[in-house]
């Protein structure tokens, strides 16, 4: 029996050995491949999105090291953009009067004077009318009293009829003059039987509202046209009570517009109101920017940004068009040894077109401010890339 087991001792052994030799080449051969994969991993991760020159300059890539700085006080409100009030005029005729020509079109720019309508006026032509009698009596006065001073110095006639008819004459020039006044109040262009006059533009600017149609009767009451000029425009703005002592006339703004992404338009306080809107509970502001360019249109929503001119304390902060969206994570490309390194941050308030970092970035650190979204479409294209 104890023979038996002694003689297959030598052939387990050999079993044993032969088992563990495979086991060590699978091992060998699956941890090989497992160790090659990891070290590609890691050079991945350690290697960024490399750009030759060429393409940095295509792509418009610009660099900044980013630095700790006193962040400006800026108040962030709501407002609605509104023409220019000291520069809006309302044109109506000052006489009821029928229109027979139209020179202007909504949307034109005029120039002040310009003419833009003419009308027929029935109370024009009355007086006219009454011109054409009190020029008749000047006449007729002044003969009378040249033939009385005449007569009065031959003493044919008492003096008193001298400055009787001197009176008379008085009498018919202020009647001359005061219808000469009315016809020229009532717009006539010219003396005679006319009885049409023409709406002027009382300033130059662009027409914003039209209501004159031929045939139509126009009246005092009613504008028929309005014309303003946008080339200076206010921006309306309520101030919250903790805001007041923040906010001063003269204090300079910037003004966006969802019309424009990313454009500043410059400005400055130059009204804040003395009283509180009771319905509102806020204090009307008011800030006026230069429109020549007619980019910004009345009755636009807008946010202001007004400066307080205090400042607070270091911060980090990257130009708004730094940061994008990569995987639902607000995104910045930092430029390292190996190459453009997308990183994620948290960023904070945003402040004269600026955003605050909470954290993800440092002192010194180099930022991609511009052309971050076509490192974005590398980072895009490789994940596609790799998916597949």
């Amino acid at each position: 029996m104890n023979r038996t087991i002694a003689s297959h001792r030598p052939a387990a052994r050999m079993r044993l050995a032969a088992t563990a030799a495979v086991l060590a080449f699978l091992l060998a051969a699956c941890g090989k491949p497992a160790e090659e994969g990891h070290k590609e991993a890691e050079a991945k991760k350690d290697t960024g999105i490399q750009l030759s020159a060429e393409e940095a300059t295509r792509a418009g890539l610009q660099v900044q090291a980013i630095q700790p700085q006193n962040a400006p006080d800026i108040v962030s409100v709501t407002a609605t953009i509104k023409a220019n009030q000291d520069r809006w005029a309302r044109v109506a005729p000052r006489v009821e009067g029928r229109i027979v020509r139209v020179m202007a079109n909504l949307g034109d720019t005029v120039k002040a004077g310009q003419a833009l309508a003419t009308l027929d006026s029935v109370a024009l032509g009355e007086s006219q009318s009454s011109l054409r009698q009190a020029q008749a009596a000047q006449r007729m006065a002044e003969a009378d009293y040249q033939r009385a001073s005449r007569l009065a110095a031959e003493e044919i006639v008492p003096r008193r009829e001298m400055l009787r008819a001197g009176a008379e004459l008085e009498k018919a020039n202020a009647e001359l003059a005061a219808a000469r006044d009315k016809v020229r109040l009532l717009g006539a262009s010219g003396g005679g039987d006319q009885t049409g006059f023409t709406l002027r533009a009382p300033l130059a600017g662009s027409i914003i509202q039209k209501k004159a149609t031929i045939g139509e009767l126009a009246s005092p009451s009613e504008p028929v046209f309005t014309v303003a000029d946008l080339s200076r425009l206010w921006i309306e703005a309520n101030l919250t009570e903790d805001l007041l002592a923040k906010v001063r006339v003269g204090a300079p703004a910037a003004v966006l517009v969802a019309a424009y992404p990313g454009v500043r338009f410059p400005g400055r306080v130059t009204y804040v109101a003395s009283v509180m809107d009771k319905d509102t509970r806020a204090i009307p502001a008011r800030i006026e920017v230069d429109n020549r360019d007619g980019r910004l249109k009345p009755e636009m929503f807008a946010t202001a940004e007004i400066s307080t001119g205090t400042t607070g304390a270091p911060v980090l902060a990257v130009p708004d068009g730094a940061i994008l969206l990569l995987q639902g994570q607000p995104t910045v490309f930092v430029q390292g040894a190996s190459g453009f390194e997308p990183r994620a941050v948290e960023p904070g308030e945003k402040t004269g077109g600026r955003t605050v970092i909470r954290s993800g970035l440092a002192a010194g650190d180099k930022v991609v401010t511009a052309g971050a979204y076509a490192l974005k479409a590398r980072v895009l294209k490789s994940q596609i890339s790799s998916e597949h």
